[in-house]
């Protein structure tokens, strides 16, 4: 008798064992799901892997619940602002399959874009999405690519007003732009029917590299120059350095996208929050990983914009800045 019952229950475990085995083929898939790590590749013009924008992205992943090395690895492509790598790089490391691209310019979107239509793309900072031919539209992106746009193509035409409300006798102009930057075209077409209302004649300097802003600099001086004008793009940003430090040494106001630069002497700053653009793409690529597609997520616009002025600067170039500007500012630097 219980030679029967321990037969039976070798009987059940044998089953058993033959049941899990049947099965194994069938949780496998899951199991490997539940542990894999996801690979994260941010691709940047201009926005290096220590700056604030980096920590901002990193923090935004934290505050959805991820935690790098173990459930996310961020690999990280710097790009230096050499435009001309930008393509080559982004198309060797789209061929490494990671689960989501996260881009800080246009020309990255654009070369990601071209590069894979089945990994999706997260843009963190792109001036022009729809006119730049990367999206459908703002509801409705389609394809692989969702996420922010800074509106560059609308805010320029804002700086302008606001470079002539603060120094409105303000005639002359340069607005100093990088050609190749792929909407810009459009920045400087919205900054001349922009001029027309304000009374300002616009110098166009094209600037693609260090040697040519230095070039631009050495023509320009107080006699022939009310302000100077700087059009912000990937490119603009890795020579922010030195268009501070001449544009000081030529004593000529400057007006640019920068937050941190104004309060270093740049005379107005009028621009979105870079690091919080990166902290909500860390959200986009948290709905991606977790099965949402790109095309049906709406593109989100900024709500926030920070008006910065520099008194001290105003004060050393001899501008007096109306109430009506400092009233506006989010910040002012005496």
């Amino acid at each position: 008798m219980s030679a029967c019952r321990l037969g039976s229950r070798k009987s059940v475990v044998l089953q058993l064992v033959a049941l899990c085995a049947a099965a194994l083929p069938f949780l496998l898939p899951y199991a490997d799901a539940a542990d894999k790590i996801a690979r994260i590749q941010v691709i940047a013009v201009s926005v290096s892997e220590q700056s604030e924008e980096a920590k901002a992205f990193r923090q935004g992943l934290r505050d959805a619940g991820y935690t790098e090395g173990r459930d996310v690895i961020i690999e990280w492509w710097f790009g230096g602002g050499h435009y001309d790598r930008v393509s080559e790089a982004v198309a060797d490391l789209a061929q490494r399959k990671p689960d989501v691209i996260v881009v800080e310019s246009t020309l990255a979107a654009l070369a990601a874009k071209r590069a894979t239509s089945t990994i999706p793309i997260v843009m963190a900072l792109v001036g022009d999405p729809v006119g730049s031919g990367l999206v459908a539209s703002l509801a409705r992106p389609g394809g692989n690519v969702t996420g922010l746009t800074n509106q560059t193509v609308d805010l320029a035409a804002k700086r302008l007003q606001l470079l002539k409300e603060a120094i409105p006798g303000a005639r002359r102009v340069v607005v100093i732009f990088n050609p190749e930057a792929p909407y810009n075209s459009r920045v400087v077409s919205r900054l001349k029917d922009a001029s027309l209302g304000l009374g300002v004649e616009l110098k166009l300097v094209s600037v693609r590299n260090v040697e040519e802003l230095r070039a631009a600099f050495s023509r320009l001086s107080r006699s022939n120059v009310d302000a100077l004008l700087i059009v912000d793009d990937a490119s603009m940003a890795t020579l922010k350095e030195e268009f501070l430090q001449m544009g000081l040494k030529a004593q000529l106001p400057i007006v640019y996208a920068n937050k941190p630069l104004a309060r270093r002497g740049v005379l107005l700053s009028y621009a979105v929050d870079h690091p919080a653009m990166f902290r909500h793409a860390a959200g986009y690529v948290d709905k991606v990983l977790k099965g949402a597609k790109p095309g049906d997520l709406p593109i989100e616009q900024p709500t926030k914009f920070e008006l910065v002025v520099n008194l001290k600067t105003a004060k050393a170039l001899g501008i007096t800045i109306p109430q009506s500007i400092l009233l506006q500012a989010d910040e002012v630097i005496r």
